[in-house]
């Protein structure tokens, strides 16, 4: 489904993103964990064309997006809940999800509601509370809800458990679990935590220093040493070997 092929991104001189070779299959949880700048949050933003690639390619089912404009991306099927939220805090609950359904068809926005309720049952309940009075977990589930409204095949999500207590990350990851199996959305995950995210991914890739350093299924990330060593033991970062 998405085919990121020698991607290069750069900030002014600085390269952020140094040849980066991944794929997102249909139907997949796919994680990427890597350390605080590593680049995972640039990678996400350059598949949403900004920042715009320097070198290589990003082809969604099939079609060149790398020049793409966001919104035309966005049109396709890709939509993101990007590190932060950025949720627009003094919209409500409910605004802030008609703001996520404008790229979608009119005639599907009751039934996406609904869809999001189901899922997140609180924010029907604070329907019409300003988003910016919301919690750091029920701002981060508006945050996926307000992407889903736009219908996507493929759901970006940007360290969506950053910030929050435990039990609340439990619910979020088990919602992403739930998104992927019975809604049948494809899932590219960023996250720091690298136990829950490659817990629930069916594939991983690691980054670090902007170069995809190892690649496997979740459960063979989980089990390698260097990974245990440098993401659930303490350590921060593992080696490009």
């Amino acid at each position: 489904m998405l085919q990121v092929n020698g991607v290069h991104t750069s900030y002014g001189h600085i390269e952020a993103l140094r040849g980066i070779d991944l794929e997102v299959r249909e139907g997949e949880i796919v994680a990427l964990i890597g350390a605080n700048g590593a680049g995972k949050s640039t990678l996400l933003m350059t598949i949403c064309g900004n920042p715009r690639a320097t070198r290589g390619s990003i082809v969604f089912d099939g079609r060149d997006i790398t020049r793409m404009q966001t919104h035309e991306i966005v049109r396709l099927g890709i939509a993101q809940s990007p590190e932060g939220r950025r949720i627009f805090p003094r919209m409500t609950v409910l605004e802030n999800l008609q703001m996520g359904a404008v790229s979608s068809d009119p005639k599907f926005f009751a039934a996406d509601l609904d869809r999001i309720y189901r899922l997140f049952p609180i924010l029907q309940a604070r329907q019409t509370q300003r988003s910016g009075t919301l919690s750091g977990g029920e701002q981060q589930m508006l945050s996926i809800g307000r992407a889903l409204m736009s219908r996507p095949r493929l759901l970006l999500l940007d360290e969506p458990s950053l910030g929050l207590a435990p039990l609340i990350v439990r619910q979020i990851f088990d919602v992403i679990r739930d998104i992927n199996r019975e809604q049948r959305v494809t899932v590219f995950l960023v996250e720091q935590n690298a136990y829950h995210a490659l817990k629930l991914a069916h594939r991983g890739y690691v980054l670090v220093n902007g170069a995809i350093a190892m690649t496997g299924t979740g459960a063979e990330l989980l089990a390698s040493p260097e990974i245990r060593a440098a993401y659930l033991e303490g350590g921060t970062q593992v080696g490009a070997g």
